[in-house]
């Protein structure tokens, strides 16, 4: 009975030190940083070395923070621009844990560093952002060239169709600002800030809806002196077409008349050379011209009073005394 009492003994002190030693140890990881405090109290100096570490157990307690760069991203605000125009900015940040100890005192966890960050942050940006003109926060300090087409240029009463507003400062100087005077104040916590930029910036509705107008209007201003100008131009090639038309049918009517001028000419020539070969072709020749006379003078609609001697009716006067012998 006295061994296994004894055996007892002993396995129990093992364990109570084992748990002791378990305890007392602790690992610091590569990503990590330590303070030790002693009744909610830091103790010694921040621990950044990776690797196996010892603590008095119960009354030493292990805070963890992170070595490694870590993220900040802000919610999407509402604020004006020094001219007025209310523009919705969505930021974001990187920062790090530069003295622990100082950030433990201040803000005990990333949570707590996370609303501080947001509060001046969300602070300087907005005092930035109403300092400048839109056109300083959503362009940057690189020209950029802006091809347009001539016709839409030629067409642009204003003149400003293709030119870029001249800037002084542009969005890299307002991010280089908000980060000088933000990384100031959260130093005083023990953050560095090492970055922070726009992610998106947006109009409101209300702008939105003046701008898109005012685009519209603009396009509509230059359709419309495009369609000034088309009709202007088809007018033209209209009255070119007319006036090609006109001079195509005053030569072709002039040519036709020349072709029956000429035709008409050689006619008369063919008959009076056909009259001057003998009396009977000169006699054939006045009774077929008497004979196409006749169809266009006499008609029913016709009323002719001539006398008989009348050259017209010599042909019937000689066409009478033949009918009476028969």
């Amino acid at each position: 009975m006295k061994n296994n009492s004894v055996g007892y003994v002993v396995a129990l002190i093992i364990l109570v030190l084992a748990l002791i030693a378990n305890s007392a140890l602790y690992k610091v990881n590569e990503g990590e940083q330590v303070i030790i405090t002693k009744f909610g109290e830091p103790i010694g100096e921040p621990i950044t070395e990776a690797g196996l570490k010892f603590k008095i157990p119960i009354i030493h307690e292990v805070n963890r923070f992170e070595k490694r760069i870590l993220e900040w991203d802000g919610i999407a605000n509402e604020m004006p621009t020094k001219d007025k125009t209310y523009i919705i900015v969505d930021t974001y940040a990187r920062w790090r844990i530069a003295d622990s100890l100082l950030f433990l005192q201040k803000l005990r966890d990333e949570r707590s560093a996370q609303s501080r960050l947001s509060d001046i942050l969300g602070s300087e940006t907005r005092n930035t952002i109403a300092k400048n003109e839109l056109i300083e926060v959503i362009r940057t300090t690189k020209d950029r060239q802006v091809t347009v087409v001539e016709e839409l240029i030629e067409a642009d009463k204003t003149g400003s169709v293709g030119k870029l507003v001249p800037i002084h400062n542009g969005r890299g100087v307002l991010e280089a600002e908000i980060l000088a005077k933000s990384r100031e104040k959260l130093a005083e916590f023990g953050i560095e800030l090492l970055d922070i930029r726009f992610k998106r910036i947006n109009y409101n509705q209300l702008v939105s809806r003046d701008i898109f107008t005012r685009m519209i209007s603009e396009r509509q201003q230059i359709a419309e002196r495009f369609r000034s100008e088309g009709a202007g131009e088809a007018a033209k090639i209209l009255g070119n077409m007319e006036r090609d038309l006109l001079e195509i049918r005053s030569k072709a009517y002039r040519q036709v008349e020349i072709v029956k001028g000429d035709a008409d000419a050689e006619a008369t020539e063919i008959y009076a050379k056909a009259y001057n070969q003998s009396p009977q072709s000169s006699a054939f020749y006045e009774f077929v011209k008497t004979m196409e006379i006749y169809p266009e003078l006499l008609n029913k609609d016709s009323t002719v009073i001539l006398s008989t001697d009348s050259d017209l009716f010599q042909f019937l006067k000689q066409a009478e005394p033949k009918a009476a012998e028969e």
